[in-house]
């Protein structure tokens, strides 16, 4: 290796123990070679990230791209220049220690060759290197852009983007249809639980490789992928979720299935390649093996199909027990196909599901009844007979759609499941021991109730002696001193054995005791399918809820003596929402939305010929609003006298709908303090393109650095594409203190993670980061209120939400009028939040 080149790699060596990381310490020479090496390692850190690395001068010049490489040429993703890496680590797959520089496992996610175009070194110079990447999953014309300092960061920040070319996309599909290693097709827990410091580990999987067992010969479709070839496959999607009710609904316009028993899974196809996922995104493509030929008999183009994968018993019935264990001996798995969500890349998603299934059932065409892929039937009428019928087979229960719904993510009420018997998860926290040496006498089981496992009984029958040995082994790997519970009664703690709480099992059971224990609890399987901390009871609700009816708005109004004139006028005409209707909805969302709005001065949307058309925002009244819309006098920053709306109850809402107020925005501050915010407000708005996932934990980061300075703060999903982080504060401050704390907290929070925010408002610089808006803590300044309506698409509404129910949420537009009025009825998200006094402290960053 030339002095230059050690040279190079001398802070790769600083950052490292070689007597502790398995990663290669820069000793092998560089081989001679023709073509430049090129890799992607996944590298699942303290963030998850992925590296670029590309082979010049004898050395790996590597990037971190925080959220990977994007296909589509409109993506410019974030790529941190980091330190150059030896040649040899281009091979490196496995697990850094805990503790360790980079401590985390690491996923050889791509590998190949690059040619640079034109010279590379005066491409690095100049900050704009172009090159042609020749990879199993990245292809064609691609260039590292350099962005300008800003003095925030000593690291150079650079963009990764996709020229375009017969390789690029209109959606971004790399990082979510490839989620394997392209080495041992392995995801990162399987390298995980694998992972060993040697590189005989490698040799070890290659040589069993070269002797496949009969399961194995049946390659997974996603290991045969070839970039390039055919049509690509559809990247995974939030699957939408049912709501747990007690009744069926007895109104028009729903369409009822067989509840399944078995594994919620998407099938991506494309020609002879197929991926299956679970609902939380997971490959089990290996899992369902057997599945894959059939699927991919079934087009010659793309789809991708939601259903669910199950094992039969000899009445026809699915059966999750047999699915375990059919997972492991092979029984004959079936695919229910019950709803088309994207075809030949043409995305359905938002079209009615009555039209998504008669594609679905032209796709599949007229399949055998026992076939491997079938499809799942539905009725359209009297959902409650259909209920009565499959119970009496003994089946689990129906599921109850909205007909003439769009597919979107997330759980809601457009779709909802009533159980035959009381069935759910539940984490398992501990166990009873038993007499047997290698079995146990009962599971100790609960629910995540916001951070704390609530003990909800135990569980000592539905096992066979097999399982229960094999679950036993399973317990025993996770064995810790202390409880996980946070109330486990006295008796039963006495003698218990503790594991760690990363286990979930699905139990069936009669009902709750008024303790919140189960009765006759019988074991059914363990979920590999679902995570830990995601498993909460599940309430039953009723199955109508507030009706949000025309009929209902005409009534409230005229009660609140509000002259409704057009109420038969479309809002949102996607929904076929009315005025009237709108104004149910603010009558029955009244009781929790008025204490953050009432005596507030108001800035208003307004659209008149509804949310499609042209709207504008007015603050002052022009005169010609109802009585009900009143006004306070205040001046504004150049000394001018306005008028300024401002409600004091429902009719204040109603008064508005009848203007055609669609959305409710707020000042920080009550109109008989004007000049004394009560609240600091940071508007989390991302780029385009960035997953609400990352929205998600940004939100949550924000929370928990203002709690560190003493303020306790709530979440508002914003009805758009954000998050609203909201902290009550004692009205003392003024404005300009207000401003200058949330100032100084979004520019210190930006300098800590440059590549994750940014606190300033220019577009251009926003491009894949996450921008901090505090502007809305100035004087004027104004935000969507809680459970405001939106005038967007599907008729979202910002709803609060607490920081448990967020870890939930998939998306901020999650809760549409119906939701939110559901969501409403289930008490306060933010209790404590109307009466909680906090001083702003003093941060100077």
């Amino acid at each position: 290796m030339s002095p230059a080149t050690k040279g190079s790699l001398a802070e790769y060596k600083r950052k490292r123990d070689f007597l502790r990381t398995p990663e290669p310490a820069g000793a092998t020479p560089r081989r001679a070679k023709r073509q430049l090496a090129f890799v992607v390692q996944k590298h699942a850190a303290t963030r998850l990230h992925f590296d670029f690395r590309i082979e010049l001068d004898g050395v790996l010049k590597s990037w971190a791209v925080t959220r990977g490489p994007s296909d589509n040429p409109r993506d410019k993703r974030l790529a941190v220049q980091v330190e150059d890496h030896p040649l040899e680590y281009g091979g490196f797959e496995g697990t850094i220690p805990k503790g360790a520089y980079g401590g985390g496992t690491v996923m050889l996610w791509d590998v190949g060759h690059w040619e640079p175009v034109g010279d590379p070194h005066e491409g690095l110079a100049k900050g704009s290197l172009r090159m042609r990447i020749h990879g199993s999953r990245m292809q064609g014309e691609w260039s590292l852009v350099r962005m300008k300092k800003d003095g925030r960061s000593a690291r150079e920040n650079w963009l990764l983007i996709k020229h375009r070319d017969e390789f690029a996309k209109d959606e971004e599909s790399l990082v979510l249809s490839f989620t394997t290693s392209v080495k041992t097709a392995r995801d990162l827990d399987e390298i995980t639980a694998n992972a060993r410091p040697k590189s005989a580990r490698a040799k070890t999987t290659a040589k069993a490789k070269t002797s496949p067992t009969p399961r194995a010969r049946r390659a997974p479709a996603d290991r045969r992928a070839t970039p390039g070839h055919g049509k690509r496959l559809p990247a995974f999607v939030d699957p939408q979720l049912a709501t747990l009710v007690d009744d069926m609904p007895q109104d028009d316009g729903w369409l009822f299935e067989t509840k399944f028993d078995g594994y919620r899974c998407l099938a991506a196809v494309a020609g002879e390649r197929v991926k299956m996922y679970t609902r939380n995104g997971n490959d089990w493509t290996r899992r369902f093996d057997q599945l894959v030929a059939p699927l991919a008999q079934l087009t010659k183009g793309s789809a991708l199909i939601d259903g669910e994968v199950c094992v039969l018993d000899d009445k026809g019935r699915t059966d999750f027990t047999r699915l375990k264990q059919g997972l492991a001996a092979e029984a004959p798995l079936v695919f229910f196909a019950f709803d088309l969500l994207s075809l030949d890349g043409v995305d359905l998603r938002k079209r009615p599901l009555l039209e998504r299934k008669e594609r679905l059932a032209t796709l599949l065409g007229s399949l055998p009844d026992d076939g491997a892929i079938r499809s799942s039937s539905h009725d359209l009428e009297n959902g409650q007979r259909v209920l009565d019928a499959l119970c009496a087979k003994g089946f689990e229960g129906v599921i109850a759609k909205r007909a003439d719904a769009p597919y979107r993510g997330g759980r809601s009420r457009a779709w909802l499941k009533v159980k035959c018997e009381r069935r759910q998860e539940f984490v398992i926290g501990g166990w009873s021991p038993s007499t047997r040496r290698d079995s146990f006498a009962s599971l100790l089981v609960g629910t995540w109730l916001g951070d704390t496992l609530q003990y909800r009984g135990r569980v000592g029958t539905g096992f066979d002696r097999e399982e229960a040995r094999a679950l036993a082994r399973k317990l025993s790997a996770r064995a810790r001193q202390t409880t996980p519970f946070a109330d486990v009664p006295p008796n039963i703690a006495r003698g218990a054995r503790w594991v760690r709480p990363d286990l979930v099992a699905e139990v069936q059971f009669t009902e709750f005791t008024p303790d919140g224990y189960m009765r006759h609890p019988s074991y059914l399987g363990l979920r590999g399918d679902k995570p830990a901390r995601e498993v909460v009871d599940e309430k039953p609700q009723p199955s109508t809820g507030p009706v949000l009816s025309a009929a209902t708005g005409v009534e409230a109004a005229a009660r609140r003596k509000v002259r409704l004139t057009s109420p038969e006028r479309v809002v949102y005409p996607e929904q076929g929402v009315t005025k009237a209707m709108l104004v149910a909805y603010y009558d029955a969302i009244a009781e929790r939305m008025l204490p953050y709005i009432v005596d507030r001065p108001l800035a208003l949307l307004r659209c008149p010929q509804g949310r499609a058309k042209q709207c504008f925002f007015q603050k002052h009244d022009t005169g010609g609003f109802p009585a009900a819309m009143k006004t306070v006098e205040i001046a504004d920053n150049q000394g001018t006298v306005d008028e300024y709306f401002y409600i004091t109850d429902v009719g204040g809402l109603i008064a508005g709908t009848q203007m055609n107020v669609l959305e409710w925005h707020l000042w920080g501050a009550r109109r008989d303090k004007v000049e004394r915010p009560e609240r600091l407000i940071f508007d989390l708005d991302p780029a385009e393109g960035i997953p609400f996932a990352d929205v998600r934990t940004a939100a949550q980061d924000i929370g928990r650095a203002l709690k560190g300075l003493g303020l306790v703060s709530f979440p508002l999903l914003s009805g758009g594409k954000g998050i609203h982080v909201i902290a009550p504060i004692a009205r003392r401050a003024t404005w300009e203190s207000a401003k200058a704390f949330s100032r100084a907290f979004a520019q210190h929070v930006t300098a800590l993670e440059p590549d994750r925010f940014i606190a300033t408002a220019s577009k251009a610089r926003r491009e894949g980061l996450i921008y901090i808006d505090y502007l809305r803590n100035e004087r004027g300044a104004s935000a969507i209120a809680p459970w405001s309506c939106r005038s967007r698409a599907g008729a979202p509404v910002a709803v609060p939400v607490s920081w448990d129910e967020l870890e939930r949420i998939n998306r901020a537009d999650q809760f549409s009028l119906d939701d939110a009025v559901a969501q409403a009825s289930e008490g306060d998200p933010w209790p404590g939040y109307l009466t909680l006094v906090q001083a702003l402290p003093r941060f100077d960053g």
